[in-house]
């Protein structure tokens, strides 16, 4: 397998926790999104909307971290990152979706880029934009996840899932607008439970090949 990754990406975070957690070797390529890499006629010609992460297996191109994560839960099924049953399944990947949709499809590299170039936001104002949008998805999720019988060590009893493959990166990212976590204590616990596993701390940004020394 190859994954096309960059280090801080946190679409790219996420198949990397996954291919920890199943042992999946892979190749790491490297595709700078801060250098326009990924607008390459070379990447656009792996991935045609220009954006990481993209796994290749046996010849066939896989883009967007969700479907990539479920293609290594069929593909690789041990150990599961999804529950055996229909509700909790549905349970994790709204968790997941949660993440995915609601907050970083908002408050990614590309939206907050834009902010600047078409309405000149500072980067004061672009982290509050993003600080918002990680504020209202984390709300959310906090309130999905406290109190209900089905969290446990995890977002979705004591083994990691789908939803903290999602949740972990959005984590790193609110640390990096320097967003007060303390409204949401069952996403911290949750988080320094995900730190504490090898598979999590192997994906970290910090540890990957490309991130700057």
């Amino acid at each position: 397998m190859k994954l096309y990754n960059f280090w801080r990406s946190s679409a790219s975070y996420r198949v990397r926790i996954a291919l920890a957690l199943k042992g999946v070797p892979y190749e790491y390529a490297s595709v700078n999104l801060l250098t326009g890499e990924s607008k390459s006629p070379e990447y656009l010609a792996v991935n045609p909307l220009g954006v990481v992460p993209t796994l290749e297996d046996g010849g066939k191109l896989f883009a967007q971290s969700m479907a990539i994560c479920e293609y290594l839960e069929e593909t690789h099924p041990h150990p599961p990152i999804l529950p055996p049953d229909p509700a909790g399944r549905a349970r994790v990947r709204a968790i997941a979706l949660a993440v995915a949709c609601e907050i970083h499809a908002v408050g990614n590299l590309r939206v907050s880029a834009e902010l600047v170039r078409k309405y000149g936001a500072t980067d004061a104002q672009r982290m509050e934009w993003m600080a918002h949008w990680i504020t209202v998805g984390f709300g959310a999720i906090e309130r999905m996840l406290a109190g209900a019988p089905e969290t446990g060590r995890f977002c979705h009893g004591d083994a990691p899932t789908l939803a903290d493959i999602f949740l972990a990166p959005q984590v790193y990212n609110a640390r990096r607008v320097k967003l007060d976590m303390t409204p949401f204590p069952t996403i911290v616990r949750i988080e320094q439970a995900c730190s504490a596993h090898p598979a999590f701390a192997a994906a970290r940004p910090e540890a990957q090949p490309d991130a700057p020394r």
